[in-house]
């Protein structure tokens, strides 16, 4: 196999998208996230692709994120870089979001961050008994990207707060409850499934459903259903206080592990992305919430948070972040609606 970080191919009536860094997980860079939109501007006048597909190389991840180590190297060395990596992750995650044909993503691994947003933003989105999904951005302080305020809050219920603010992880059967995955597919029939696809004749989702439901496998009850009551009862407060206060008083295992859960993460990050879901719910449009992360990201570089928790996670993986603000009752409202304030002349440039 060739040693670019993402290959592309065309497999019978499909453009084939491998993510191929499996080293690094699959690891978004700033040259994948570019190269991949250019390929998609591509596909999309080709007739001989009916369909693009996306997996991860290797047998652990399909995407376990963006380099954000090298995205605070590039902020603190002064240089631009870091800044064009998230505004051509976000020009990506929108070129998937408005791709004409099908998008299909095979998840068969983690997809974690980064991940998420090569794979969400398309049409289906396929898990396997190996998927691993979180969006553990609290914990870096950071917030969901990658179109988090977007999609998040169009789960049911809160289950998109509760995702979004404790970074919880889940597998294929709550994936499938939550309809974050539109099939489920046995690992070990992703072969056969790319196979199928590239003979078939398709001219709309319709067509490319029909394939992946010849496919699909129910997979196990999920654990998070028994659940839903719980989650919409403690994280439907109109603040994060609120929830954090529900959580305390709630007496059941399950409610104590959030507690300590969120009592560990960034207070900045929990509030902003409380936010950033309230006012995604809301938003119109795709691009809309695009340009709102652009805006958040770019203010939140401007802080300690991120940087702490790369250090803390990925870099010196103490897992003792010292946050700052370190309460939330020290994160000023006015602090984080600033965060989403226009930009100006550096605001996210979407073409038509």
């Amino acid at each position: 196999m060739s040693d670019a970080e993402v290959l592309f191919e065309t497999r019978g009536n499909i453009g084939l998208i491998t993510l191929n860094r499996p080293k690094a997980l699959n690891s978004l860079t700033h040259g994948m996230c570019t190269a991949i939109t250019k390929q998609l501007s591509e596909c999309k006048t080709m007739p001989s692709v009916h369909a693009v597909v996306v997996v991860g190389a290797g047998d652990k991840a399909f995407c376990a994120g963006g380099d954000v180590v090298k995205v605070t190297q590039s902020y603190k060395a002064g240089t631009t870089e870091w800044r064009d990596f998230f505004h051509d992750e976000y020009l990506m995650n929108i070129a998937i979001h408005e791709f004409p044909k099908p998008y299909i993503s095979l998840v068969d691994g983690i997809a974690m961050g980064g991940g998420v947003g090569v794979s969400i933003p398309g049409d289906f989105w396929v898990s396997t008994e190996k998927t691993l999904f979180a969006m553990p951005e609290t914990g870096l302080g950071l917030f969901p990207d990658v179109g988090g305020g977007w999609f998040l809050p169009r789960l049911p219920g809160e289950t998109g707060m509760y995702l979004a603010l404790t970074g919880a992880r889940i597998k294929a059967p709550d994936l499938y409850a939550l309809g974050i995955a539109t099939h489920n597919v046995a690992s070990d029939r992703i072969e056969a499934l790319l196979d199928a696809l590239a003979v078939a004749e398709i001219k709309d989702n319709r067509d490319a459903a029909t394939v992946l439901d010849g496919f699909h496998v129910d997979p196990e009850p999920a654990p998070l259903a028994m659940l839903f009551d719980e989650i919409d009862g403690a994280f439907a407060g109109v603040r994060v206080e609120e929830i954090l206060h529900m959580l305390e008083l709630d007496e059941s295992e399950w409610a104590q592990k959030q507690f300590k859960i969120l009592a560990s993460k960034s207070p900045t990050s929990l509030k902003l992305t409380f936010e950033q879901l309230r006012r995604g719910e809301v938003l119109d449009s795709f691009r809309d919430n695009m340009r709102m992360e652009f805006r958040m990201v770019c203010r939140v570089m401007e802080g300690s948070d991120f940087y702490e928790g790369v250090r803390s996670i990925l870099i010196d993986k103490d897992n003792a972040p010292e946050w700052h603000p370190n309460t939330l009752d020290r994160v000023s409202a006015d602090d984080i609606a600033g965060h989403f304030k226009p930009l100006g002349a550096d605001e996210l440039q979407i073409e038509d």
